[in-house]
């Protein structure tokens, strides 16, 4: 679904596009942290400024998702980056100094650590401390909603396909419907999310979605856009597993669209664009000079969960396993948010993450960060299948079985 994000590669994309992060444009990052002064409890060891609550909210996820519970310091750390009003940053490197107006409050970051407390708020050292912590997170999200029903990057930002994503899956984490979420204007998440939608008709980007509308007002397609999307539409976030029964994809226009139906194009993009290498690409930067494509490690991890989801797992299988052969190195360099995307993709597949390819996923991901607490051997096993034995509620609540698409399908539980 998601790859990580930083303040930075989100500006920089609104400068491409000539539109979006206005409100977050104005305000500077906070000031670097260098490796040898990062804070205990944080997952990592790289520079955490443009992802330091992105990187610890996905190791939450992949962690709940394996049966461990991330160690109290570790929740401690995650919680002492909210804002007073709510909101997170990227990450603050003096959480005692209250948010100010120079504050970069980032709805990605705000959206993903919601979700990862109320993953681990049953068993923390302080659960009324963490059920404040996301009632108050989902408010401040609400507030910056703009009217058109999504979210940008930042506060007062255009509306992106990502962004709008990556919040209707917090809402569904803590048990709101995204549908019931309107704006000052009555325009839900889904009416923003399905701008973003290209028709079957468009001869580059058949089902797919993208970030944002290009300068002229033209949607380009977007590979990760679209995976989050796909999840988002399905009423589903980025700990997703595999729906039931398997349904070939394929892509639609209805007379009327959906957002359902929006999201099944989108998975039937995916499954293209996958289909010829098993991976997806990073085109070249513009500018250039070598513009070779490279794969892109990130966003193939995002669709084999999108895929997965959306009862395509016999289209994500190639890409798996093009994960599990090829992907060592970059998670290595990657990290925890890297381990956790792919234990993700491996759990909506219902591979086994502890041995993926040459690689102990769990292990790793444990050791960048505090260890976690032991999973409870009489719950962990039936927590990795998908019910709530191991997690909170928001792991299996969704919109609900996908109705009125056309081709009966089914979806089932799911995540973060």
């Amino acid at each position: 679904m998601i790859t990580v994000r930083s303040t930075a590669a989100a500006l920089a994309a609104a400068v491409l596009l000539g539109t979006g992060a206005a409100g977050a444009a104005t305000a500077a990052p906070s000031p670097s942290a260098t490796a040898g002064t990062l804070p205990p409890g944080l997952y990592g060891t790289k520079d955490p400024t443009y992802d330091g609550v992105w990187r610890q909210s996905l190791a939450f996820l992949a962690q709940r998702g394996t049966g461990y519970q991330p160690a109290d310091q570790a929740v401690d750390w995650l919680l002492g980056q909210q804002c007073e009003d709510g909101s997170f940053a990227a990450y603050r490197p003096e959480p005692g100094t209250p948010c100010d107006a120079k504050t970069m409050r980032d709805t990605n970051a705000t959206a993903l650590a919601v979700q990862a407390l109320a993953a681990v708020r049953r068993q923390s050292a302080d659960a009324e401390k963490v059920d404040k912590a996301v009632e108050t997170g989902t408010g401040w999200l609400r507030s910056v909603q703009n009217k058109d029903g999504g979210w940008g990057y930042g506060e007062g930002g255009a509306s992106d396909a990502n962004s709008t994503s990556i919040v209707i899956g917090a809402l569904a984490a803590t048990g709101v419907k995204p549908g019931s979420y309107t704006s000052a204007e009555g325009r839900t998440p889904y009416d923003a999310l399905l701008t973003f939608a290209l028709p079957c008709s468009d001869k580059d980007g058949a089902g797919a979605f993208a970030y944002q509308p290009d300068k002229s007002g033209k949607l380009l397609a977007n590979d990760d856009a679209t995976a989050a999307a796909t999840l988002a539409g399905l009423g589903k976030s980025v700990v997703a597993t595999k729906a039931s029964p398997d349904q070939p994809t394929s892509c639609a226009d209805l007379s009327k669209p959906t957002v359902e139906r929006a999201a099944l194009n989108g998975a039937s993009h995916l499954a293209k664009a996958l289909a010829a290498t098993g991976h997806l690409a990073l085109p070249p930067m513009p500018g250039a000079t070598d513009t070779t494509e490279r794969p892109d490690f990130g966003n193939t991890a995002d669709a084999v969960v999108a895929l997965a989801a959306a009862g395509a797992a016999k289209e994500a299988k190639p890409a798996l396993e093009w994960l599990e052969k090829n992907s060592a190195d970059w998670a290595k360099e990657g990290g925890p948010a890297a381990y956790a995307q792919l234990i993700l993709a491996a759990r909506a597949t219902e591979t086994d993450p502890r041995e993926f390819g040459t690689t102990d996923l769990v292990e790793q991901l444990n050791a960048s960060g505090p260890t976690p607490k032991t999973p409870d051997t009489s719950t962990a096993g039936s927590a990795a299948d998908g019910d709530d034995s191991g997690f909170d509620v928001w792991w299996i609540v969704g919109i609900g079985t996908v109705v009125g698409v056309g081709i009966g399908f089914l979806v089932s539980g799911r995540k973060k």
